[in-house]
């Protein structure tokens, strides 16, 4: 079966724009494709102010096509459950064994589904998720960037950690490669370039 290079983001009114630029950015320089997906295909107007015509609603989005969906930060999950469609698809690519990315607020999206009761998982802080009132609290980590199994989590303040899991689980970058992009973007290492480029 051939690997699957599509990869979904979903994007919905005040999604925090700057969560995902490292990720989507070096998935299709690396030969991924990037489609955003809306609540409809109606446009939506990020944080920064930038509107976006999603590619698809999320009606249409089926975890057999894609090979990851990513959930950004957005100050809508945490005013209502306008945005709890999208944990729910969440569920649906967990249960189907496709990963799911999902950083800042959308991890209180994911506890309020009950996403991540039995998985390892960091946020912005504990007590953030522990508000949700959410089941997981003993499986959280503090750390910059979480991975179990076919489930990524991370804080609002690291996404260049957050891409450096995703790279790892899509097999984007690997071992050395993937320590030196980190190194690069998130240290500001130099010496890294050369690794990347070898």
């Amino acid at each position: 079966m051939p690997r699957r290079t599509l990869v979904h983001l979903a994007v919905y009114d005040t999604y925090a724009d700057w969560e995902t630029g490292h990720t989507t950015a070096h998935l299709a320089r690396a030969g991924f494709t990037v489609r955003t997906v809306g609540p409809t295909t109606d446009p939506v107007t990020t944080m920064g102010g930038l509107r976006v015509q999603p590619d698809l609603a999320l009606a249409e989005l089926r975890p057999e096509d894609s090979a990851l969906l990513i959930l950004t930060g957005a100050g809508l999950w945490d005013s209502g459950d306008e945005l709890a469609p999208f944990a729910r698809t969440a569920r649906a690519f967990l249960d189907a064994g496709v990963p799911v990315a999902a950083i800042c607020g959308a991890t209180a999206g994911l506890a309020r589904e009950g996403l991540l009761d039995d998985r390892a998982h960091t946020s912005a802080v504990s007590f953030y998720l522990a508000a949700t009132g959410y089941g997981g609290g003993e499986r959280y980590v503090d750390a910059d960037a979480v991975t179990d199994g076919d489930l990524i989590t991370a804080g609002p303040t690291e996404p260049v950690a957050f891409a450096r899991e995703v790279f790892a689980r899509l097999g984007v970058y690997e071992g050395a490669k993937l320590d030196a992009w980190y190194r690069l973007f998130h240290d500001s290492d130099a010496s890294a370039y050369e690794v990347l480029q070898g």
